[in-house]
Order: structure tokens, then C-alpha cells, then sequence
């Protein structure tokens, strides 16, 4: 446990000019008492950490040291060569720079890791388009992602509607979702953040104009309130059903699984035959119909009436077809 933390502790110095004391526990999550007896052991272990007194002081090394990744287990070694996503790289137009690190990484480890990028490249795959559709790179993409990196400011050229509308933006972060690439931006002049589609942008220009950008900013806080947000705005409709033990299963896979799970845990307790009432949020009463078809018999609309009437009318049509065909 101690040695993987005098590792960290090595590689935090290594990648920083100089760190406090009180910065040091809170990456290594002990006290800042520990911190300097973690010190005091890597200097009398070859390492050459030097504290720097006062005030504003802290930890650095000295003398350009480097260490080389030789305190790394091959599960950990296998997982730094599953960090990367070989086909968002390569959309993105990095993978050349990420083939040139992997290099770099496979020549600093211990002779017996450096099979780790194939070991791990034979356990794990990942696809990330829907099934039944095929995926399109949008072409305006490795510019954008260019801005990305540089934190350059982009005039943006998109899609809404039927029109085009022009938006100076402060590109922040890429999200790929379902084969999909969405931007992550705030909009120039200390705007709102917005999100936007990458493949209804029609034209991008990346000036030499660079934003600074806020330090607290987390995409991946962002994105899921952002996606919380839009899948709750389109669920603007709600019918209301009663589910079989199996229905009330089968309903999180049918559903959006977060509305369908909140209303689960809303509904009253089962009836003297296992069965519940809920109230489901829906986008619409036709996608409602559609998803609630997957349910079959395990599902009964009570309301709204024209849904329940159009699921009675077609469980006729079906009790008709099933009955001609055996003759009744």
C-alpha cells in the first residue's frame, strides 16, 4: 500500500513544477504528516525530493529526474492501453499521436509488460455505434477537435430547423454517444454552455483566438445533467397502466430506464394479484404505444382512453388472426 503511494507520489512530482504539502495529501488522500514521511523515505531512497520552506512553499524534484514505469502491475499496465478509444481517435484525427505515446509508454515499462497493448487489445473491444446503423465520421470533425485541444475559439456555421445560424463558440469538450458526436461549448463572450451536433455543423473556422477556460469546468458532470435534462424534456406526455409481476420487470428495458424506474418506486403496492398501477412518463402517445407493445399481455392501459381504446381494438385483430388460422 505504501509503495503504490510513494509511486503517485513520484509520478504527481514529476508531472508538476511543485506541489504543497496540503495538495500532496489531498491527490494521496492522507494526512499532510504522512506526506512528509513519504518525502523524507523517497530521499533516502535515491530520489532526489527537495521542500521548499516557507509560506508558499512545497515539494519538487531536482535535477530533471525521471523514473521509469517500473511500479506498474500488468492489470494496470493492460488498463492504460484500454484508455484509449481507437475509433474516436482516429475520427477525431489523433491516432497517429496516440500510436506514437503507446510507443513511448510500451518503451518505459519493464520488459516483461510490454505485451500488455496486445493482451489487453485481445480482452476488449469497444463498438460504439447503435446496432442497424452505419456510423458516419462528420467531416468537420478533426477541426473541431483541433479547436478542442488548442482551446481555440471557432465560428460556427449549423444546422436548426430549416435555417443556418452563425455562433461564436468556446469549444470545451467532445462527447461520442451511440456513434453520435455532440459539442460541448460555451457560447463566446461568457455565454450559457450549449451542446451542439457535430454532424449539423456546415462550416467551422478556427481563429488563432484562444479562450481561457474555467478550471472547474467537468464534462462528464456536464453531459449527464445536459442528457438528464433532454431526456426528461421530451417526456412531455404520461399514460397510466397496470403491470404484471413480469411487466413491472421487463418495464426499465422497454422504457426510458430511468423515468420507468421512478415511477415504479412511486406506484402503490400490487394488487390481490401481484399486479400495479403506475403512472409512466412518455414522449408521446405513439411512442407509448409502440413501447408498450413490446410488454404483450403483460401490460393494460388504463388511460388516456383513445391509447386503451387503439390497444383493445388491436388485441381484436390479433384474437381474429390467431382465430382463423386454427379454424375457430
Amino acid at each position: 500500500m505504501r509503495a503504490a503511494r510513494l509511486i503517485k507520489m513520484v509520478l504527481l512530482l514529476q508531472s508538476r513544477p511543485s506541489m504543497t504539502a496540503a495538495e500532496l495529501a489531498r491527490e494521496l488522500e492522507v494526512s499532510e504528516r504522512t506526506v512528509t514521511r513519504d518525502a523524507q523515505a523517497l530521499s533516502e531512497a535515491g530520489v532526489p525530493v527537495y521542500a521548499d520552506r516557507g509560506r508558499v512553499g512545497g515539494y519538487r524534484l531536482v535535477g530533471g529526474y525521471r523514473t521509469r514505469l517500473t511500479g506498474l502491475h500488468r492489470s494496470e499496465a493492460e488498463a492504460l492501453f484500454l484508455s484509449g478509444v481507437p475509433g474516436a481517435l482516429r475520427e477525431m484525427g489523433l491516432e497517429d499521436a496516440a500510436s506514437a505515446a503507446q510507443l513511448k509508454v510500451s518503451a518505459a515499462l519493464l520488459p516483461s509488460l510490454r505485451d500488455a497493448s496486445r493482451t489487453a487489445a485481445q480482452r476488449f473491444h469497444l463498438d460504439a455505434p447503435n446496432w442497424f446503423k452505419e456510423p458516419k465520421t462528420p467531416v468537420l470533425l478533426p477541426a473541431v477537435a483541433d479547436a478542442v485541444w488548442d482551446d481555440r475559439r471557432v465560428t460556427a456555421r449549423y444546422r436548426r430547423g430549416e435555417d443556418e445560424v452563425v455562433r461564436e463558440l468556446e469549444p470545451y469538450g467532445l462527447v461520442l454517444k451511440a456513434g453520435v458526436w455532440y459539442l460541448c461549448a460555451r457560447v463566446a463572450g461568457g455565454g450559457s454552455f450549449r451542446v451542439y451536433r457535430i454532424d449539423r455543423f456546415t462550416a467551422v473556422d478556427a481563429g488563432g483566438e484562444r479562450f481561457e477556460r474555467e478550471p472547474e469546468f467537468d464534462l462528464p458532470a456536464f453531459w449527464e445533467e445536459r442528457a438528464e435534462q433532454f431526456a426528461r424534456s421530451i417526456l412531455r406526455a404520461r399514460v397510466v397502466v397496470r403491470l404484471s409481476p413480469d411487466g413491472v420487470r421487463r418495464l426499465p428495458y422497454t422504457l426510458d430506464s430511468l423515468s420507468a424506474r421512478e415511477a415504479l418506486a412511486d406506484a402503490d403496492a400490487p394488487d390481490e394479484d401481484g399486479w400495479v398501477t403506475v403512472a409512466l412518463p412518455v414522449e408521446s402517445e405513439e411512442v407509448a404505444h409502440t413501447q408498450l407493445t413490446a410488454l404483450g399481455p403483460e401490460v393494460e392501459v388504463l388511460a388516456p382512453e383513445s391509447l386503451r381504446e387503439r390497444f383493445a381494438g388491436e388485441a381484436l385483430r390479433l384474437a381474429g388472426l390467431y382465430h382463423r388460422r386454427d379454424g375457430v
